[in-house]
């Protein structure tokens, strides 16, 4: 399945994106907020690349990641994630990645836009969140320029890499967003 945007395609990974995706997986910059760790080994890039390849998109409680291409050069430029929820499968949390050269140009809010629109339209879903460190200035302006709003300011609620952090969950309804699109 490939879902497209005037700039980019939302697509399965495949083996060629292996040198891209671990260029960004590696950049400390990238992965600060991120649930991996470093370094980021080529043999950890290669596994989940091929678990990724024999996914399937809406499986109850796993995760799958659509590799972010540009349309014009077909360059992998990230990546953005859905899990519907194991407990309510009408729901799914998001989440994303951008090569940090590939940061300020709208790529991120326009494939987000697309992975909503894909999981309110094709799965029919009644709600989707995400959550971000309050760190993550640019992270929490994506979700509230594509039209989630902060529901909840979490304080010191999670250890993570070595400190206790503070989280923000965003959420969007389905009749929010399709009032919002």
């Amino acid at each position: 399945m490939i879902l497209e945007t005037q700039r980019l395609k939302l697509r399965p990974f495949q083996p060629s994106d292996l040198e891209s995706f671990l260029a960004y997986r590696s950049d400390p910059e990238v992965a600060r907020y991120q649930g991996w760790e470093m370094p980021y080994t080529v043999e950890k890039a290669e596994a989940f690349i091929k678990e990724m390849m024999q996914s399937t998109p809406g499986t109850d409680g796993r995760w799958y990641q659509f590799a972010v291409a540009l349309k014009e050069t077909g360059a992998m430029i990230g990546d953005c994630a859905f899990h519907t929820l194991a407990h309510d499968k009408r729901q799914a949390e998001i989440g994303f990645s951008f090569a940090r050269s590939h940061q300020g140009f709208g790529y991120a809010s326009e494939a987000v836009n697309r992975l909503l629109r894909y999981l309110f339209e094709d799965l029919a879903l009644h709600r989707v969140t995400a959550v971000c460190d309050v760190k993550n200035i640019a992270s929490a302006r994506l979700l509230k320029r594509v039209g989630m709003r902060r529901e909840a300011h979490f304080i010191d609620n999670i250890w993570f890499k070595g400190n206790w952090c503070s989280e923000y969950l965003y959420a969007i309804l389905q009749d929010e967003w399709l009032t919002f699109n």
